[in-house]
């Protein structure tokens, strides 16, 4: 991997994983292009690590308050949010690796994306508060955030337009379900690390690293910044036509071309 590629996947990585476009179908069809997928593991770990520490930075006064009083209502819901990615990605680790390494889902992945952003746009504004929020509304939002481990379904996405769904303020939604995502990142982090502690690494380049992560973090705290602007306004249906074209562009690959997949 070069310094350039290093840059473009950092940037990538950085703005997709909070937009609602799917920063693993992003990473998967990169590396297809850049022909980079057999040596990349410690790299996209690099990157997740840099996007974690830019989600704690965006919304350092809601952890910060967390960290001051940990025995909460929003640490509870966040806990019983975790229960469905954690069961799900630990039972089925094998068969979303798979997914990963094969692309197989990315297109389909992207127009289902693309589908949850339409019908979210049109929701109703809710009215939840903290207060309000059951623990099953918690779980439900967990479930969605699960089902985001495919490649090419927008984690952001799938919890926001949940949690609208479920009639949270939007104000709410948006850090409820950034907040959500420190422990499901940190955890994919540390199963990420022990793969690469089992698999071990011949040769390290940790300039394309440093430089990536770099770029990762930096982007990625403006996209939450971004997409927040989005969210408030209900127009994340402009990401919808976006994926749509990532989906077809996949998909006709895919089943027509068999250029990048």
């Amino acid at each position: 991997m070069n310094i350039i590629q290093a840059i473009i996947l950092g940037i990538v990585q950085g703005l997709t994983e909070f937009l609602p476009v799917s920063s693993s179908g992003h990473l998967v069809l990169l590396q297809r292009i850049f022909n980079i997928g057999d040596s990349t593991l410690l790299f996209n770990i690099s990157l997740h690590f840099a996007t974690l520490i830019a989600v704690i930075i965006a919304f350092w006064d809601e952890v910060l308050k967390i960290i001051k009083k940990p025995i909460c209502k929003m640490s509870g819901l966040i806990l019983i949010s975790m229960i469905p990615a954690m069961v799900v990605g630990i039972t089925f680790k094998k068969f979303f690796e798979n997914l990963n390494q094969s692309g197989l889902s990315i297109g389909i992945g992207f127009l289902i994306t693309g589908i949850v952003l339409i019908i979210t746009s049109k929701l109703k504004v809710g009215k939840k508060e903290l207060s309000d929020i059951k623990w099953y509304d918690a779980l439900i939002i967990g479930f969605a955030q699960s089902v985001a481990i495919v490649p090419g379904i927008s984690r952001s996405g799938m919890t926001i337009a949940t949690s609208l769904n479920q009639k949270l303020k939007k104000e709410l939604a948006i850090k409820f379900a950034f907040l959500m995502s420190i422990p499901v990142i940190a955890g994919g982090f540390l199963l990420e690390m022990y793969d690469v502690y089992k698999q071990g690494v011949s040769s390290i380049e940790f300039m394309p690293i440093i430089i990536g992560m770099i770029f990762a973090g930096v982007s990625g705290y403006f996209s939450i910044k971004i997409f927040v602007k989005f969210v408030m306004k209900g127009k994340l249906y402009f990401f919808a036509y976006y994926v749509f074209a990532l989906a077809l562009f996949v998909l006709i690959d895919q089943l027509f071309i068999g250029k990048v997949f």
